[in-house]
């Protein structure tokens, strides 16, 4: 019987604890599937790893480079030091952010690909238990950024009338 208390509750099956296990509930069609999109999870994985590497080499560069920037003719001093800093501490936080889906993705085809060689329901299960990560961690971040955005309107607004009345 569905629940009438919570509308918005996932729906749920019967879970089978057949011995055998969920491996024989693949269909070929299924398998294919999972053959055919674990090399391109692979692949943007490794992409996202080469992303994050660059991002944070780029936060390495404006961090160190910060010293050496105020010495520079025309650079407004400790401002322009404190800028490069903070770029260079938002270029790390992205790559950290850039990381972490890279990763559970990369990891995702790479546990699909074991399972297709070995058919082990343990490197299935660690397949979809990546990909849960994947999805949550995103999740989460959607929830923080819709969180954000409202805070970002009013400073825009504030930062508006404020300009305007200067």
């Amino acid at each position: 019987m569905p629940d009438t208390q919570n509308p918005y509750k996932s729906p749920e099956a019967e879970i089978s604890s057949e011995e055998g296990g969920s491996a024989g509930n693949l269909t070929e069609t299924m398998v294919s599937y999972l053959k055919d999109a674990s090399p391109w999870m692979r692949f943007v994985g490794i992409m996202g790893f080469i992303g994050a590497g660059l991002t944070a080499m780029g936060a390495v560069g404006f961090i160190s480079a910060s010293p050496f920037i105020s010495n520079m003719p025309g650079v407004p001093g400790i401002w322009g030091v404190a800028g490069l800093i903070a770029v260079g501490l938002i270029y790390l936080g992205v790559a950290v952010l850039v990381f972490f889906p890279a990763r559970f993705t990369y990891f995702f085809g790479e546990k699909i690909r074991r399972f297709l060689r070995s058919n082990s329901e343990a490197e299935l299960e660690g397949a979809f238990k990546n990909n849960r990560s994947l999805w949550k961690f995103i999740g989460i971040l959607t929830v923080v950024n819709l969180a954000i955005i409202p805070v970002f309107i009013v400073a825009a607004i504030i930062v508006a009338v404020y300009t305007t009345l200067m």
